[in-house]
Order: C-alpha cells, then sequence, then structure tokens
C-alpha cells in the first residue's frame, strides 16, 4: 500500500471517529435537543449569564422553517466546495501549463542550438507535448500537438497530427 493511500485511509478513519465516536459515547443524553449548532449553545449560555442581554442587531433574513435553513446551509456548502475545487484546478491546470512551455522551450532550444543530424545518429525520444519541426533521425514518444517530419521515422500515441515523408530512398 503506497504511503498516500495509508494517509488517506487514516483520514477517514478519522472522520468516521468523529461522527460515531458522539453517538456511541451518549454524548449530550441530559441535554432536550443534543447536536444543536454553536449558535444555539451560545444562546443558551448567554441568556444563562445575563438574562436582560439584548443582542446587537438582528438576522437579515429568517428562514421560515428548520428544513428551509438546513437547505441553505447545504446550498452555501456546495458553493463554497465548488470555488474551492475550481481554485484548486485552476491552480494545477496552470501548473501543469508551465510544465509543458518549460519542456517546449528546452526542445526548442535543443533543436536550435544541435541543427539537422543524420537520421542514422539523431534520436528523440520522450513525452512532449507542442509542435515541433524536425529534420532527420527518428521521433518517438507520447503527447500531444503536431510533427512535421522530413526523412527518419515518426511514431508515437497522443492527440494531434504529424505529417512524416521520407525523400531519401
Amino acid at each position: 500500500m503506497s504511503r498516500n493511500a495509508r494517509i488517506n485511509g487514516l483520514l477517514l478513519l478519522a472522520v468516521a471517529a468523529l461522527a460515531v465516536l458522539p453517538l456511541v459515547l451518549g454524548l449530550g443524553d441530559h441535554k432536550e435537543e443534543p447536536f444543536t449548532g454553536a449558535d444555539g449553545e451560545a444562546e443558551t449560555a448567554i441568556t444563562e449569564i445575563d438574562p436582560d442581554y439584548e443582542p446587537w442587531f438582528s438576522p437579515l433574513y429568517e428562514p421560515p422553517s428548520g428544513e428551509i435553513e438546513s437547505a441553505l446551509f447545504a446550498l452555501q456548502a456546495a458553493i463554497g466546495a465548488g470555488v474551492l475545487a475550481y481554485y484548486f484546478g485552476l491552480r494545477r491546470g496552470r501548473r501543469q501549463g508551465e510544465a509543458r512551455a518549460l519542456e517546449r522551450s528546452r526542445d526548442e532550444a535543443g533543436a536550435a542550438g544541435g541543427g539537422a543530424a543524420d537520421a542514422d545518429t539523431d534520436t528523440d525520444t520522450g513525452v512532449r507535448a507542442g509542435s515541433g519541426d524536425r529534420t532527420g533521425g527518428t521521433n518517438t514518444g507520447t503527447g500531444a500537438g503536431s510533427g512535421d517530419r522530413t526523412g527518419g521515422t515518426n511514431t508515437g500515441t497522443g492527440a494531434g497530427g504529424g505529417a512524416a515523408s521520407r525523400s531519401r530512398g
């Protein structure tokens, strides 16, 4: 089992324990409503300390029932989860795009520095993204994009097009 799988399993077990332990241990049995929210607990504590306390302000909207209040809370949680998922997906996409751009610039720098090579001695293998023009050699690997090639072999898997032509006999 990999390290990440073990960590994920332990986190899942901890969350399950947090949900089940209060029920098993009977926490809150002495209360009329054992699992009320923090707002209700705070209101009860404040009225016990100072019965004449008046709130500084009132809510902007008071839902007509507890079910509607729960539905609005669930909607708020779903929107928050969507915003977080979008943010983390955007970060990951940008990081992957930067890595591909860096790889593409390295490939272009290597092609510019090496010049044209003989078909028997030049071999280009690996994962690549983007497009490139090659003359001579062998171009194999996986990736996305397109490649134009004169001479040699052009093989690989991925999305995009690849033009291979053999101009030598």
